[in-house]
């Protein structure tokens, strides 16, 4: 039974960030690249909500603006990610011999580093910056899609609805489009889900060591590492990126959780 309370909160806690990440792309109460030098360092206010930063730009719309950037690279990651690992590990679970082993190392080695790490590593080849970001999260996340793909295509495509459709003259890949690749979904949503968290979460902290989107441009991760050297003067500089951070986390696990119960019952009782 899917738990209610979970979907509604991570829905509630999700939506929130997402619809504040598209408002910021359009309006923001003052422009987050704006110095003030003679407002710097300012304490939360009816002017400025959440105080203004040590050069004095207001700590709200930055706030927006970062949520705009840190999310929208995070989607692009899981898209980057869910497309070319379904892909892949279609590929490894319908053909055999060298092909499926050699996807299948591959897949393995990527998945003996640490996400963050490989990521570190991939972005010393490819560059920092955004691009850099997004090419190296999405290959970092990329072996978890296709072993999912993999062990769910191997399942099914030895099943009697398949061979149905292959003796009734089907292509092997309008087989594996119509009739195997719909049963790896569900795990792949799941997994997006979780996914997209932890892609916000890895971006702040590549962003935090001076990695990903390069400042003045905001972004939560970056947000975070300026306040860092104000934080017993100005608290509220690392606080507002820190909760966005944990919110995002919580709100995109809360609703892998209930999704999960809702595509796969089975897994609701443990």
């Amino acid at each position: 039974m899917i738990n209610k309370a979970n979907l509604f909160a991570g829905a509630a806690l999700t939506g929130g960030l997402l619809a504040a990440a598209i408002l910021g792309a359009f309006w923001t109460p003052y422009n987050p690249l704006q110095l003030d030098m003679l407002n710097r360092l300012g304490v939360p206010s009816s002017t400025n909500w959440l105080g203004t930063d040590e050069f004095g730009r207001d700590v709200l719309s930055r706030l927006m603006a970062g949520a705009t950037a840190s999310l929208s690279i995070a989607a692009i990651t899981v898209a980057l990610a869910i497309v070319s690992g379904t892909f892949l590990g279609m590929l490894a679970g319908v053909t055999r011999g060298w092909a499926a082993r050699g996807i299948s190392a591959v897949s393995d080695a990527l998945l003996a580093f640490p996400g963050i790490l490989l990521a570190l590593t991939l972005i010393v080849i490819v560059g920092a910056g955004r691009n850099g970001i997004v090419i190296a999260l999405a290959i970092a996340y990329m072996p978890g899609v296709m072993r999912i793909v993999r062990s769910s295509v191997l399942s099914a495509r030895e099943r009697e609805y398949v061979e149905a459709s292959r003796v009734i003259g089907n292509s092997e890949l309008y087989t594996m489009l119509v009739h195997v690749l719909p049963n790896c979904l569900a795990p792949i949503t799941v997994l997006g889900t979780s996914m997209f968290g932890w892609a916000i979460l890895s971006e702040s902290a590549l962003s935090f060591l001076g990695l990903g989107v390069p400042p003045p441009a905001p972004t939560w991760g970056n947000m975070l590492a300026s306040g860092q050297p104000f934080f017993e003067q100005a608290l509220w500089l690392s606080l507002a990126p820190g909760i966005c951070i944990s919110v995002a986390l919580l709100g995109t696990n809360l609703l892998g959780d209930a999704l999960r119960d809702r595509l796969d019952p089975r897994m609701a009782a443990i």
